[in-house]
């Protein structure tokens, strides 16, 4: 299942970032190869939370931050919402990703936030963000920015490791899977040295079709995340929600603003921007 798409020849991959369609057109010979390197594999089971080494050459250890919510929308609201976000325009977006925003304007580096034409999230957002709410991980959950991200293996679709900000985003990442199953993998390129391990370390979290995953805690501020181009099989689409940081919250140096962007969020009438 893929959307139509209209004939490009470029992309919006910038720097080391790359996707099939710039690999096409550069000198093989400007490609990195990738040197070998030892990787210390892991996978994440759900049910005790422990990080469990695929080949036995390390113990397993607890892995805490992580929240998977198996069917957290039907298959109907899943064709639903796929139909509605494929009546807008999906923009391109690095390493062969395509996106829709429902955010505000942010200018990370110098720490601006711009409302602009930020006017809420989708409609449909509504009713899925008072589920999320009855689990008690996330009571109080009130997301003032959404992220639709289309991936497909036909772009060498992938988002390379990388820990999201958390100046203007707060303590819970949430991301709903869609289309297709998919592996996040969590990553330590420095290792972990409670466990005597001082290569890479990498935790495979499996994310079942129509699952929501959480991230807290340590999974958000001290692994990395992303999705590899071989895990991507068919066509995958996630919305990913995130909170206000504390500093844009009630006693924040920036609570005005930061209620200005929730009473916009939450009005849910948005339309990408």
């Amino acid at each position: 299942m893929m959307a139509p798409e209209s004939r490009v020849s470029s992309c919006a991959c910038k720097g080391i970032r790359s996707c099939l369609i710039c690999e096409k057109y550069k000198d093989k010979g400007q490609l990195e190869a990738g040197v070998p390197k030892v990787v210390h594999h892991f996978l994440y089971d759900p049910e005790t939370r422990l990080a469990i080494c695929k080949d036995a050459k390390a113990a397993s250890f607890f892995f805490p931050g992580v929240l998977l919510w198996d069917n957290f929308i039907s298959e109907e609201e899943e064709k639903e919402l796929i139909s509605t976000m494929d009546q807008d325009v999906w923009n391109q977006s690095q390493s062969g990703r395509r996106k829709q925003d429902f955010g505000p304007k942010v200018n990370f580096k110098k720490r601006k936030v711009c409302i602009g034409s930020f006017s809420g999230l989708p409609p449909l957002s509504q009713k899925l963000v008072l589920r999320m709410q009855q689990e008690p991980s996330l009571a109080g959950f009130q997301p003032v920015e959404q992220c639709n991200l289309d991936y497909h293996p036909q772009r060498g679709s992938a988002i390379d490791p990388h820990l999201d900000d958390s100046w203007l985003w707060g303590e819970r990442l949430v991301t709903i899977n869609m289309l297709s199953n998919t592996t996040l993998t969590m990553s330590l390129e420095n290792g972990l040295s409670e466990l005597g391990l001082a290569e890479e370390v990498q935790v495979a979290v499996h994310l079942p079709r129509r699952a929501l995953v959480m991230l807290d805690g340590e999974a958000r501020h001290r692994w990395k995340h992303a999705i590899h181009r071989e895990d991507v099989h068919e066509r995958r689409v996630c919305s990913t929600y995130r909170e206000l940081s504390a500093e844009f919250l009630s006693g924040g140096q920036q609570a005005q603003l930061g209620a200005q962007l929730l009473n916009i969020a939450l009005s849910f009438q948005g339309t990408p921007i």
